[in-house]
């Protein structure tokens, strides 16, 4: 079942593991069959008629994000850097996740909104609104493209065929039901996939560390090898941000990383606010990323810990580690240990939970899209007024098309020997501005809808120039330092051009802003309700996210 270093990498998948897929895609598809039986408005499709419990949206937030970046970006990172990669959860996405379930999602749930885009428009306007709904699309294909290609690595490392061929493959089968069933297909399908890729990473983890020697072994593995000991502490980080100053490390992990990527990510990104946004309730829409948040705490065990153990112990990784030229590159790592550890059976439960996290991740990014798409863009400012009917039928069109321009991002994707490089920078392009302008606008009600569009576009400007310096060599930052420059960056530009141009426009009146300024809002419309379903001091939003954040207060001690 071992390979040659230099030749493509295949898993030696026998008749039990192709049963066990095919057992896995009958059960996808047969939800999205299940799912459209309920698609009866525009509303259904985008948002699941705002009907679904917290558990189920709780879980598909997390399940949503659990795609590429996850599963391949975060091994290839545990391989390359080890405990640091844990800030990526700690640092770069359970504060934020609790952020949005306390203070964002009473205005995006209040409003009533479909979408992001929707609560740009009405906040700043149609310029603001028409920027953010082009840039939000934008985005989600070219990650839908990353999503894409990892889903073709699996087909081909199967079955050997050409990558064309794979990703035409692949892009079917989440096509098929998320046009479909809409949302709810896409979200029932994610809940489904948390659990499939929970049984089939616990495994490798616990058999990889056997192999290793224990907690103990891969500690004394990976002190020996290049790279040795600092990639045992999370803090300073200086080998994942490619700052050689601690302090400068640590500012930029908690600055960019932490608060400017994190909070743009979490708290601005319709493919995760869409999820809450389905939710049956306030109270069911805070707890969604909070709920979604406990599982995020333990995740990085599942992911970070099998990549590091694959750079120890796969001996291709050992080369690329060491600088050899040995055929792979990082982002093969999980893949590698799969190939090495488990035998066939488990092979096809762990090539279903890597084949349900891509198309976790590839539907989350094609069921945000065809909503930002249709409502925000075709609805607002090319075919108008409308049956309901026709942006239902538009939405599943919509759906084909974004599907096809994955197909051709998935190349750009192909070209990256870490996947979280190219990720990251993309997140300081798009999310970073959008939650400068966002938390402007939301406490500061003079900031203007000039403001609004104008911040955007020139924090976007402000990260693009970053990661050209750093391609040029006017500035040299290896691992994702660039990105974290890029999106402090974007974020301080965004604010800056928003209060200076703020003085010299006019604000929309106070009474155009209620439901969305926080001074503005009266705080009974931002309180979760606390009787009925959502009765139980294990239903409040604030006790859930005060037990995750002592957690994670507790996780960073203990791996400082």
């Amino acid at each position: 079942m071992i390979a040659l270093a230099q030749e493509p990498l295949r898993l030696d998948a026998s008749v039990i593991d192709y049963v066990l897929l095919a057992v896995y895609f009958a059960f996808v598809l047969g939800i999205g069959f299940l799912a459209r039986r309920s698609i009866s408005s525009s509303l259904d499709f985008f948002l699941s008629g705002r009907a679904l419990p917290a558990w189920v949206t709780g879980l598909a937030f997390i399940a949503a994000n659990l795609g590429a970046i996850e599963i391949i970006g975060m091994s290839a990172n545990g391989a390359m850097y080890g405990m640091p990669t844990m800030h990526y959860f700690w640092i770069g996405a359970v504060p934020a996740m609790l952020f949005l379930g306390l203070v964002m999602m009473p205005f995006y749930y209040g409003s009533k909104v479909r979408s992001v885009p929707e609560f740009m428009l009405r906040r700043f306007g149609r310029a603001a609104h028409l920027v953010n709904g082009i840039s939000f699309a934008l985005a989600q294909i070219l990650i839908a493209g990353v999503n894409l290609f990892l889903l073709a690595t699996i087909v081909d490392a199967l079955l050997g065929w050409p990558l064309w061929v794979s990703l035409l493959v692949a892009a079917a089968i989440v096509l098929s039901y998320t046009a479909l069933g809409g949302l709810s297909a896409a979200i029932y399908n994610e809940v489904l996939q948390f659990f499939v890729i929970v049984a089939a990473l616990l495994p490798l983890t616990i058999v990889g560390l056997h192999r290793v020697g224990g907690w103990s072994g891969l500690v004394d593995e990976i002190t020996h090898s290049p790279g040795g000991a600092e990639q045992l502490s999370a803090w300073p980080g200086n080998a994942l941000t490619g700052f050689g100053n601690s302090f400068l490390s640590v500012l930029g992990i908690v600055f960019g990383l932490g608060f400017v990527l994190a909070f743009g990510y979490w708290t601005t990104n319709f493919v995760e606010v869409q999820r809450a946004m389905a939710s049956k309730s306030m109270s069911a829409a805070m707890r969604t990323p909070i709920i979604g948040a406990f599982p995020k705490l333990f995740i990085p065990f599942l992911v970070v810990v099998p990549g590091m153990i694959a750079g120890v112990s796969v001996s291709e990784m050992v080369a690329l580690k060491a600088g050899e030229q040995s055929g792979v590159d990082y982002n093969d790592a999980i893949l590698l240990l799969m190939r090495d550890l488990l035998p066939n059976g488990l092979l096809g439960v762990a090539l279903a939970g890597l084949l349900a996290s891509f198309m976790a991740g590839m539907a989350a990014n094609l069921s945000s899209f065809n909503t930002v798409f249709t409502y925000d863009i075709w609805q607002s400012y090319i075919v108008k007024d409308r049956p309901d009917s026709y942006y239902l039928n538009m939405g599943r069109w919509v759906t084909v098309g974004a599907t096809l321009g994955a197909v051709g991002t998935a190349f750009i994707a192909s070209g990256y020997s870490n996947l979280m490089d190219y990720l990251q920078q993309l997140f300081s392009f798009f999310n970073a501005p959008l939650f400068a302008t966002f938390i402007l606008g939301m406490y500061w009600k003079r900031m203007t809808p000039a403001a609004g569009w104008s911040g955007l576009v020139s924090g976007t400007l402000a990260a693009v120039l970053v990661f050209l310096a750093n391609n040029l060599g006017v500035i040299e930052l290896s691992g994702q330092g660039a990105s974290f420059v890029g999106a402090g960056a974007a974020f301080v530009v965004d604010i800056l051009v928003s209060v200076v141009v703020t003085l010299f426009t006019r604000p929309k009146p106070d009474s155009e802003l209620v439901g969305l300024v926080h001074s503005l809002t009266p705080r009974e419309s931002r309180r979760a309700e606390t009787t009925g379903e959502d009765a139980g001091w294990y239903r409040r939003p604030w006790v859930l996210a005060l037990i995750a954040g002592v957690i994670v207060v507790a996780l960073n001690i203990i791996f400082f």
